[in-house]
Order: structure tokens, then C-alpha cells, then sequence
């Protein structure tokens, strides 16, 4: 039998799955990402990790946030990823192990793990939304990714949905991201009430009656909207797959989300489901990369 590791890289987290070749994850390590310690020392890490396991890795998948540069496996200069910079991260495995390795945006292996074996699994087009401090997304057709050019398909995070100005790092003005995540959510409702808010602040003000924190939800829903109206017509997908946390952990919130965005749609018989995998998606996605290697 051989043996997959799905290695999630996170700003503040790595993770590492040890998968058997019918896709069960058997055992997983997490450790904090070290900042001074940069890509190749941190990924040192988890292949030790794989050793001490006993277990014979037949193929790595990395799930890594981009950008990235998908010909060369390298990660180019991830805004929280501190030190590695133009890591050329499946070299530096393949040459460390001697087995075969690829990697892929997170989000686009997210995507990957449900349009296959979770959510949208018996599906041909399906569209993966990831909702959590940032807004990511993928497009798997006939169970494939579909990349693009520049890696860039599905990242629905730059889709200008609005007039805001306001922006930060690559991300357009009135741009998803900056409108309707959760990172922008912070900012909304910090300016708004004051002080410092986070999300799930924000959502507890809701339940709560706070009829300011339920006019910030309007307009943030109202963006996500119109950006999945977008998405809608160019692609016009089988199903949409809602991931991340704000996603999972709101379901009413994306039930709203959807009521405005068929407005802007001429057929909105839709479908839309809740990730199976939650947090775990990007390593099962990873493992189905690595198995595919194969």
C-alpha cells in the first residue's frame, strides 16, 4: 500500500497528514510556522516528522498560499509567509526525500478535496469558496483544477465587486477581499464601533440585536453577492462549495448571501453546500495532489 503526506502551510500553523492510498487520514502533526527559522528549516520539520513515523511517504502535495509560480514549485512572497520568499519548495522536498512532490494554492486544493470527495463530488463544475480572513476560491471541472495561465482562475479574492477605496498588499480597491472578508469585516467594524472587532465579534453583536453590527453585515453580504452573481456568469457552475470559517460557522449569513445574489441572476435554481472538510480541506487536497503524482 503507499502512503501520501499532505503538508497545509499556514502563516501562523504547518500541518502535515499521513494519508493510506484510499485517502483515510491516519495521523497528523501541526507545530507553529517559526518565523526565524524561514521555508527550508520549517519544512525540515515535518519531513522529520514522516521519518520518526516509520511510514514510507510514496508522494508529497503541499497546500501553500500564494502567489506561487506553479512550473517551477516555487512560492514567490506570500504576504504571512516571513522568510520564504522565492522558495523553490517542491526541489527542496524532492531533493531532501528522493520522492516525487507538487504544490498548489491552498485554496485551489481546498477546492480539489471537495469537488472529489466531499461536497461537490458527482458534480462536473464546481466552484469552491473559501471564506475565513481572507477570501480564497477554486474551479475543479470533470474533477480537475482549472489553473489558469498565471494560477490565477478562481481567485475570487480580487473580483471588484464595489467602490471602496480602501486596499492593502495585491488586492484591488473594492475588491472582495477588502469588502467582504474577514479581515475587511475587522476593519468595518473596528472603524465602526470604536475599538477593536473581530469577526466573530461582529457576529455576536448581530445575534445579540446590534442594529450597527447588522448594517455592516447587509453591505459585506451585499458584496459577496454580487461577486458570486460574477461568478454565476462567467462560469455558471454545477454547484457552489462554501468553506472557511466564517462560511461554516454562519450559515444563515451565507443563506443571506445567497438570497441577494440571485437577485442579479436570470435562473437562480441554484445549489449550494456547506465544506465537508472544513479545516482539513487543503491537506486532503494536498494528498489527492500528491496522489495523482503517481
Amino acid at each position: 500500500m503507499n502512503y501520501y503526506a499532505g503538508i497545509d502551510i499556514g502563516g501562523t500553523q504547518l500541518r502535515i497528514g499521513i494519508f493510506d492510498e484510499t485517502g483515510c487520514l491516519l495521523e497528523v502533526y501541526k507545530t507553529d510556522n517559526d518565523r526565524t527559522l524561514g521555508g527550508g528549516r520549517n519544512i525540515d520539520r515535518l519531513l522529520a516528522y514522516t521519518e520518526d513515523s516509520g511510514i514510507e511517504i510514496a508522494a508529497y502535495g503541499i497546500a501553500s498560499p500564494g502567489p506561487l509560480d506553479l512550473r517551477k514549485g516555487k512560492i514567490l512572497n506570500p504576504p504571512n509567509l516571513y522568510g520564504w520568499d522565492n522558495f523553490e519548495i517542491v526541489r527542496y522536498i524532492t531533493e531532501k526525500t528522493g520522492r516525487p512532490c507538487t504544490v498548489n494554492n491552498d485554496g485551489n486544493l481546498a477546492g480539489l478535496a471537495e469537488a472529489r470527495i466531499g461536497a461537490g463530488r458527482g458534480y462536473d463544475s464546481v466552484i469552491f469558496i473559501g471564506m475565513s480572513t481572507g477570501m480564497g476560491g477554486s474551479f475543479v471541472y470533470k474533477g480537475e483544477l482549472i489553473c489558469g495561465a498565471h494560477c490565477n482562475t478562481a481567485e475570487f479574492y480580487n473580483v471588484i465587486v464595489n467602490d471602496d477605496p480602501y486596499h492593502h498588499g495585491s488586492a484591488n480597491p473594492g475588491s472582495l477581499n477588502e469588502t467582504a472578508g474577514g479581515a475587511a469585516m475587522e476593519r468595518i467594524a473596528s472603524e465602526a464601533y470604536g475599538r477593536q472587532m473581530f469577526a466573530k465579534d461582529l457576529f455576536a453583536q448581530y445575534d445579540a440585536g446590534d442594529p450597527k453590527a447588522a448594517e455592516i453585515l447587509e453591505k459585506t453580504s451585499e458584496a459577496l453577492a454580487r461577486g458570486i452573481a460574477n461568478i454565476y456568469y462567467i462560469i455558471d457552475p454545477d454547484i457552489y462549495v462554501i468553506g472557511g470559517s466564517i462560511g461554516i460557522n454562519n450559515p444563515w449569513y451565507i443563506e443571506k448571501v445567497m438570497t441577494k445574489a440571485k437577485r442579479y441572476m436570470t435562473d437562480p435554481d441554484i445549489r449550494v453546500a456547506l465544506s465537508v472538510f472544513g479545516d482539513d480541506a487543503g491537506l486532503y487536497g494536498a494528498m489527492i495532489a500528491a496522489r495523482d503524482l503517481l
